[in-house]
């Protein structure tokens, strides 16, 4: 059946008959020359269907960048090459122009390509390499592509280190500013992987330039939350424990006081050895936490920071909520032995050697669940001998009247009320 050149669909090939029939003409040789390869033939094609239907079809614009492609590839001098380049993006402009509405591959989309290729095309234009690159990301806005994100700040972080085009502030602050996009992208692995591998590479995220840069703001605005939050946020991820960061923090905190920052202001304070401030703001972060599993790790934090302390009925209580919270985690009674141990001292003859079996108990159980925690195991295990080296000896337990085998309960220090075994050297 002969088609109907009149119908609407048809409108946009030309303004009478023979227009329409000459350009539709035109577009089946500029297919037929780009699946042929014979691309001088298909850009003329190409510059006729431009001319006369530029808002024909996307497809006029698609063959076009396949035609300047490959020109690129074929072009005999520099000036040649830089020519098909900027037809290459005009091709792209063009296509934005009349077809960034279409629902599936509109600006954003094509935007994206654009900068893909001049990336590839423009290697040392860095200034319009990250000029296409921010256009595609506005462009594309929460739906952007999480890869194109990456190769964005990948060549910025790039530029940095090897130009004096970029400052660290643009770096700092664009990585504040796309981080959420992956939040937002879950899936997105790898690419967010090389996001953070690009700014931790670059240098520009180091405790002096943030601290430069948030001083100068905060300054100037000193309760400024927005500003207060992205300096807490990116100190924390750059491991910052400088005097600044825990003002700032701290100040942020009493504003707004969340798990996540009341636990970088305990990791910094027990950088520092103060033990009784970090310990403060994980008992404030465990208070608002509901999630179990982050409850359980914060437990292990506590009892082992209050354990380095010297707290230990801090600690016991800590590793006492976490065994009750897991009966599986074998650092709760990790904690918990070494905190028996460590009051045998306060408790006098019997009483305190008994603090021992329950220490040894306790330690016993650690070993049993710690076989995939290294770390923690020899430690657990040389515990264990030192343990059995301060039980009561058969005389000791004899004129205490106390039998091998036979049940006790610990009177002193913090195994008070614990029942464990007699037993001797």
């Amino acid at each position: 059946m002969a088609q109907d050149l009149n119908a609407p669909q048809y409108a946009k090939w030309g303004s009478t008959l023979e227009e329409k029939q000459q350009n539709i003409l035109n577009s089946n040789f500029l297919k037929e020359s780009c699946d042929n390869r014979d691309y001088d033939a298909a850009a003329r094609y190409l510059n006729a269907l431009i001319k006369s239907c530029p808002e024909a079809s996307s497809a006029i614009y698609q063959r076009g960048a396949i035609v300047y492609k490959n020109k690129i590839n074929r072009a005999k001098s520099l000036a040649e090459k830089n020519a098909y380049v900027d037809s290459l993006m005009l091709m792209y402009d063009l296509r934005a122009k009349y077809f960034g509405d279409n629902p599936k591959q509109g600006t954003a989309y094509i935007l994206d390509r654009k900068a893909r290729e001049y990336v590839i095309y423009r290697p040392s234009d860095r200034a319009g390499i990250r000029k296409l690159f921010r256009e595609a990301i506005d462009a594309g806005g929460e739906n952007v592509d999480p890869e194109t994100v990456a190769l964005y700040f990948g060549n910025l972080c790039e530029d940095y280190k090897t130009t004096d085009e970029v400052t660290p502030d643009e770096v700092i602050s664009e990585y504040d500013r796309l981080t959420p996009i992956f939040e937002n992208n879950p899936d997105a692995i790898e690419s967010k992987n090389q996001f953070d591998a690009a700014f931790g590479l670059s240098g520009a995220a180091s405790c002096d330039n943030l601290e430069e840069l948030f001083r100068k703001k905060l300054e100037a605005n000193p309760d400024d939350e927005a500003t207060l939050a992205q300096a807490v946020s990116l100190m924390s991820r750059a491991n910052c424990d400088g005097e600044f960061f825990f003002t700032t923090a701290e100040k942020y905190y009493n504003a707004h006081p969340t798990s996540e920052t009341a636990l970088s202001l305990a990791q910094g304070f027990q950088a520092k050895g103060e033990y009784d401030k970090a310990i403060k703001y994980l008992n404030e972060a465990l208070a608002t936490e509901t999630d179990n599993i982050e409850r359980e790790k914060l437990l292990v934090r506590i009892s082992l920071v209050d354990l380095v302390a010297a707290n230990y009925s801090g600690a016991a209580a800590a590793a006492r909520q976490l065994r009750e919270l897991n009966p599986e985690n074998g650092l709760s009674y990790f904690v918990l032995a070494q905190c028996y141990a460590a009051s045998a001292a306060a408790c006098d003859g019997i009483a305190g050697q008994a603090t021992f079996w329950a220490a040894y108990d306790t330690m016993s159980q650690a070993v049993n669940l710690l076989q995939d925690s290294p770390e923690y195991l020899e430690n657990a295990k040389t515990a264990l001998a030192s343990y059995r080296n301060h039980f009561p000896t058969s005389e000791e337990c004899f004129f205490n009247e106390l039998q091998p085998g036979a049940r006790y309960t610990v009177t002193c220090g913090t195994a008070a009320g614990v029942v464990t075994t007699v037993r001797t050297r």
